[in-house]
C-alpha cells in the first residue's frame, strides 16, 4: 500500500521531516519526506496497512516543537512505491 501525506501546521524549522524520518525507518517503511514551498511537509510511504496507520499516527502527534494542524491522506497506486526505497529525507544536507 502506498499513501501520500501533507501535513499542514507548524512543521518546518522545527525537525518535523526528521522525526517523520525516523518513525518511517522505525517501523520499516520505504519512501521519503521533503518540505513544501507552501510551508508544509509532504511524504510518501510504501508498507502495510498496519505500519502506514503508525506512521501518520506518529504524524498527527508531531514532533517536540511542532503543532500539526492537519495530515492530508492520499490513497496512491501500488505501482507509485515499486521505485521507493530506503526512507529518506529529500532537500536534506
Amino acid at each position: 500500500m502506498v499513501r501520500h501525506y501533507q501535513v499542514e501546521g507548524r512543521v518546518q524549522g522545527v525537525g518535523f521531516r526528521w522525526f517523520v524520518h525516523r518513525e518511517a525507518a522505525a517501523i520499516g517503511l520505504r519512501g521519503w519526506v521533503r518540505n513544501t514551498d507552501a510551508g508544509h511537509v509532504e511524504a510518501v510511504a510504501a508498507g502495510e496497512v498496519g505500519q502506514l496507520e503508525a506512521l501518520e499516527a506518529s504524524m498527527q502527534r508531531g514532533s517536540r516543537g511542532s503543532r500539526v494542524d492537519r495530515v492530508r491522506v492520499h490513497e496512491l497506486n501500488d505501482g507509485e512505491g515499486e521505485q521507493l526505497g530506503t526512507f529518506r529525507i529529500d532537500g536534506a544536507f
